[in-house]
């Protein structure tokens, strides 16, 4: 028996893998490049289309725990992500080319999966994984609302505009992590007050892309907000922000400054950089002269210019199990984006929930539900929990978690907190029987 898997990106990448150890067969569907999605720029699996990183690997954070826990479950993602990595300070950021490039290779050598390019439009029959993305063909999209029954819900994503490094003017930008830990991984490019509200009026008063008449009613994901709508909620939003300059000093001049851009390094040749929390859908001119208005990117070469796209979730409340099975057909499942878990690190790890508990499934093993005191467990059980009234796209954190008693005394206490949760988390998770 064959199971099919729509969908090559992380979530259908990493469920295909996990199918695949296990000795089942797979039939992975992937439309591009007969069909493009809008926002994907080549035809490789597990391709990064906004940021090109997975978050924070520090366990002290919801998603370092995520990818400790991750780890212990045998990701196969996770593993080439860290083989791809590129400095980054203490967050997992890959070489998005080289990262995309390895995982298709792997697979397309895969004799336990068979690549199809094609579109899938219907809810094939037989075992089945959807993890067709937040970018799903308005096909498939009819498909699953005839299946659930219900609309589907969306939200709108930006991306950051990438630039060549060498066009970076570091007379005035310098190389520096947050509170100098470890190796400088990012450039900064630091602004004064006067530089600031320059910019910030350019920024607010820059014309941006046109909405269609479908999209008007915009609903923007919060931990993903375009920086024009970030600027549209106050001037001193954006320090507080993506441009806080708190612990970030250029040793040439002792300076805190007033505001901070900061760039991560997007490719292993450190040729290419992003401006972090930069996503925009500002039309490109004025994304041009916006950039160029930064002290140090005066004469920025701008690769790939923001863009804004919307994005597909189900409402997965009425429609999924903690499993990540469907309540209505034993033998479908979804992953990824599409379920409502919202980041890069989220997606890979229910795609790898869904190709272990499916593979459970076909073998008549009960099937993998996490308990919330593990961060995939809780993010699960809060996707799927009935209760939901207005359902919206969330990703790991502490929030969801069950807590953990303390002494009175350490009750404020964070680090330990998080220590307690981290060590019960990787405790229960080590204790499983082999998946």
């Amino acid at each position: 028996m064959k199971i099919n898997v729509i969908g090559a990106g992380l979530a259908g990448s990493e469920a295909a893998l996990q199918l695949s150890k296990r000795g089942l067969n797979v039939d992975l569907y992937e439309m591009r490049p007969q069909k493009s999605s809008g926002a994907h720029k080549t035809d490789k699996f597990a391709e990064f289309v906004c940021s090109n990183s997975l978050g924070t690997a520090d366990c002290s954070n919801a998603s370092g725990l995520l990818k400790k826990e991750m780890e212990i479950l045998d990701c196969e993602l996770l593993k080439m992500a860290r083989k791809c990595a590129v400095p980054a300070g203490s967050a997992l950021a890959i070489d998005r080319e080289l990262f995309a490039n390895t995982i298709t290779e792997i697979i397309e050598a895969d004799n336990n999966i068979n690549v199809i390019r094609e579109e899938i439009t219907e809810i094939p029959e037989g075992a089945v994984i959807i993890a067709s993305g937040p970018l799903t063909s308005e096909y498939l999209v009819n498909s699953i609302k005839r299946f659930t029954q219900s609309e589907n819900l969306y939200f709108f994503d930006a991306i950051a505009p990438i630039v060549e490094c060498e066009s970076i003017n570091f007379d005035k930008a310098f190389w520096a992590n947050r509170y100098d830990k470890g190796e400088a991984s990012y450039i900064n490019c630091p602004m004064n007050r006067e530089e600031y509200e320059n910019f910030y009026n350019i920024l607010i008063n820059s014309p941006r892309i046109e909405l269609k008449d479908f999209e008007k009613n915009v609903k923007f994901f919060e931990s993903c907000l375009p920086v024009e709508v970030l600027a549209s909620r106050g001037i001193d939003t954006l320090r507080f922000g993506p441009m806080k300059p708190v612990g970030l000093v250029d040793k040439r001049t002792g300076i805190e400054n007033y505001a901070v851009v900061q760039l991560r390094q997007d490719n292993s040749a450190k040729t290419l950089f992003n401006l972090v929390g930069f996503q925009t859908n500002l039309k490109w001119g004025a994304q041009k002269v916006l950039l160029q208005s930064i002290p140090g990117l005066e004469n920025v070469n701008i690769v790939r210019y923001g863009v804004m796209h919307r994005n597909t979730f189900i409402n997965s409340p009425k429609i999924l199990n903690p499993s990540l099975q469907t309540r209505k057909r034993d033998d479908l499942f979804f992953a990824g984006q599409l379920t409502g878990t919202e980041g890069y690190t989220e997606s890979i790890a229910t795609g790898m929930l869904a190709g272990i508990n499916m593979a459970r499934f076909l073998n008549g093993q009960k099937l993998l539900t996490l308990p919330k005191i593990t961060m995939l467990g809780a993010l699960t059980q809060y996707i799927s929990d009935e209760n939901h009234t207005k359902f919206q796209p969330i990703n790991s954190n502490w929030g969801i978690v069950d807590p953990v008693e303390l002494p009175k005394k350490e009750c404020k206490n964070k680090k330990l907190k998080a220590e307690l949760i981290v060590k019960r988390a990787t405790d229960y998770l080590s204790s499983l029987e082999s998946l």
